[in-house]
């Protein structure tokens, strides 16, 4: 019987992926994680040392934007800590101009597409999220400029890195690992997007994650034994942190969590709200918003 030829061309194939190798979650790759993090660390007072035009602020829309366009994207959990790890060892050395943000953003998004992902980010797409307010030159030339400034240093640190060490640590039902898991890199993203915790190692921002993961969760350990107090000190231990320090970062990260549903929660009234009076045909340049028009 003649062999078939399958003919793929035009369709993007399915990615393989590799068995889990538990001989990266061993103690002594822990050990090298948590020695090698404070390398990546960027300034945590560049907004004052470096930086003249860019605020806490602008920083905080670009990372958000850098978000939306990593899960539309659908790119790899790692995709987006990493490449605002970039964009800050960036600023932390570099002058930039505020209308210069977003493309110092895209670029590195690009970097760290091409890092981790077996399909990257491509040019013309990065250049279509900024609503073509960048060309692909420009986008291209940036990249270079973030390569050199970093050194060509690529293989940072982020708190991803240490979540499959702590959950693989943690007597944890082996049925709410994934959801766990997944409670743990939200709260990663979100911290990414925070100014507050520019300057926190990953270890702290990942053991903060994986509490506050389990504690909104409320999920308890495989023997039932130990419990969100216990867990912070096993964390800190296993860290080399103070407890303290640990529970602090928790509770900022779950304020974060708090502020950030609060912020969605009236986004979406406001939006319901515009949307009646654009039903009942009321004249919306009255309203405090001075929304014209809206886009449902």
């Amino acid at each position: 019987m003649e062999p078939q030829l399958l003919c793929c061309e035009g369709s993007r194939p399915s990615i393989r992926r590799a068995y889990r190798d538990s001989n990266l979650l061993t103690e002594r790759v822990l050990q090298a994680l948590l020695r090698a993090e404070d390398k990546y660390l960027p300034a945590p007072n560049y907004f004052k040392c470096a930086q003249r035009e860019i605020s806490p602020h602008m920083r905080r829309v670009v990372a958000t934007w850098m978000l939306e366009v990593c899960e539309e994207q659908k790119c790899e959990e790692e995709v987006f800590p990493l490449a605002i790890n970039y964009m800050d060892r960036f600023l932390s050395v570099e002058a930039t101009k505020k209308n210069h943000l977003q493309l110092v953003g895209a670029a590195c998004m690009f970097l760290a597409s091409k890092l981790k992902e077996t399909f990257p980010l491509t040019v013309e797409k990065l250049c279509i999220y900024t609503d073509n307010s960048i060309t692909s030159c420009q986008l291209l030339q940036m990249e270079l400029l973030v390569l050199t400034k970093l050194k060509w240093d690529l293989s940072s640190v982020t708190p991803l890195d240490f979540i499959d060490h702590f959950l693989s640590r943690l007597p944890v039902r082996r049925e709410n690992i994934p959801i766990l898991k997944k409670h743990a890199q939200t709260f990663v993203a979100l911290c990414a997007t925070d100014v507050k915790f520019i300057a926190s190692p990953p270890s702290m921002v990942a053991a903060g994650s994986v509490g506050a993961a389990v504690e909104g969760l409320q999920l308890r350990m495989a023997d039932d034994s130990m419990v969100s107090e216990k867990l912070t000190e096993h964390l800190a231990l296993t860290i080399r942190s103070d407890s303290d320090c640990l529970r602090a970062c928790q509770e900022q990260i779950e304020s974060l969590l708090e502020t950030s549903l609060r912020q969605a929660q009236h986004h979406h009234h406001t939006v319901t709200m515009e949307t009646k009076n654009i039903n009942e045909g009321l004249d919306l340049s009255a309203t405090p918003t001075d929304v014209q028009d809206i886009n449902i």
